[in-house]
């Protein structure tokens, strides 16, 4: 396959995949479909194909059945607020977490640092921020643990002795020239994602990372490594699950900081978000009597991106809305007020929540 067409799957930079079936054969990433009738209770998002794929998850879902101890481990990097891609993955850590799992909750503030240059004084304050959003959304402490990458010590000492058994090259291989900061960055991930499996947290178990399809090579590396230290260790190759990256409200492949239009947090003024919702891309047609004639497009739609990540419930009522756009049934305007009410309903609820959590946050955060 020529360079121009390969897929590249960047944790540091811009992933853009507009075909995600290609992924099962350039990476060996394992289609999660065929095991939902084996997941108890699944995710609304896995249900829908939003979480499309998975390594090794069966072990997870046999610990899920089995009652047997499991962990569910992913996070956050605190560079802002909680936008739509961090929401995805914290719901799926509360998912995991509601049936059973050990949720171990990483504030990436060191990759945050060597990635976005952020200092560890900012970085603490957009922590307590983003902790609140977490427990606001339903995340239990005392069935987790939420931290800190600089002030855990075993993450640390884990990256030290991966490093004694990674080259350069290999290093290279996985992340492409970058600077050493980085690499000790994704050193550190790894340290995070086999954390669950040390003595001071039980001992070796089946853990499952939910992360955006971005993150795999951090996945990749870390199961190489855990291969790498079984014999000291006795680490169990960690599972994860992928799910698509949203659309951006501009109906591009990539949210940007840069067009505040192109996103919203689950911070901002439900006026402000019901404006961009307005002012959103969608995949109607230029008029309401082409519209009603030829039906839209909603595969191309930021709006139904919307209902079907976050903000419909019911399964029937997603591909409702799906055949009513594609025959023309319903228009975007009166699509988008629907939305515009939901979201802002959440959002307010949100806030309501996370208020009452912030001292919390701060308590967990000072603590960890």
């Amino acid at each position: 396959m020529s360079e121009d067409k390969r897929i590249i799957l960047d944790p540091f930079g811009t992933t853009v995949i507009e075909d995600y079936e290609r992924l099962f054969t350039e990476f060996g990433i394992r289609p999660l479909k065929p095991l939902l009738s084996e997941i108890p209770n699944p995710f609304m998002a896995m249900r829908r194909g939003v979480i499309f794929g998975h390594r090794d998850l069966e072990r997870v879902i046999e610990a899920m059945k089995s009652g047997r101890e499991y962990a569910v481990m992913s996070g956050i990097k605190p560079t802002g607020e909680f936008h739509l891609g961090t929401l995805m993955t914290a719901r799926e850590i509360i998912y995991f977490q509601q049936q059973g799992a050990t949720a171990f909750y990483c504030i990436a503030d060191i990759e945050a640092y060597e990635d976005n240059g952020i200092p560890f004084e900012e970085s603490e304050k957009i922590a307590i921020n983003n902790v609140a959003d977490l427990l606001a959304l339903g995340f239990d402490p005392r069935r987790g643990y939420i931290y800190r990458q600089s002030k855990e010590e075993r993450v640390k000492d884990l990256a030290i002795i991966f490093s004694r058994g990674v080259t350069l090259a290999t290093i290279k291989a996985i992340y492409g020239e970058r600077h050493m900061g980085l690499y000790l960055s994704a050193l550190i991930q790894a340290g995070d994602i086999l954390m669950p499996q040390l003595e001071d947290f039980g001992g070796p178990k089946p853990t499952v990372v939910p992360v955006g399809i971005d993150q795999d090579p951090h996945i990749r590396f870390t199961r190489d490594l855990a291969d790498k230290f079984q014999n000291k260790f006795r680490f169990i190759p960690p599972s994860s699950t992928y799910h698509r990256l949203i659309k951006a409200l501009d109906g591009s492949y990539k949210m940007s900081k840069r067009d505040p239009m192109s996103y919203f947090t689950l911070d901002e003024d439900p006026e402000i978000i019901k404006k961009k919702i307005f002012n959103a891309f969608t995949g109607g047609r230029p008029t309401a009597e082409e519209q009603r004639k030829l039906g839209g497009n909603p595969e191309i739609c930021p709006i139904f991106d919307l209902y079907l990540f976050h903000f419909l419930e019911d399964d029937k009522e997603v591909i409702e809305l799906y055949n009513d756009c594609k025959h023309g049934n319903i228009l975007c305007g009166e699509d988008k007020s629907r939305l515009a009410k939901i979201v802002m309903d959440f959002v307010k609820e949100h806030q309501r929540r996370k208020h009452q959590y912030i001292d919390k946050a701060i308590e967990i955060l000072k603590t960890k």
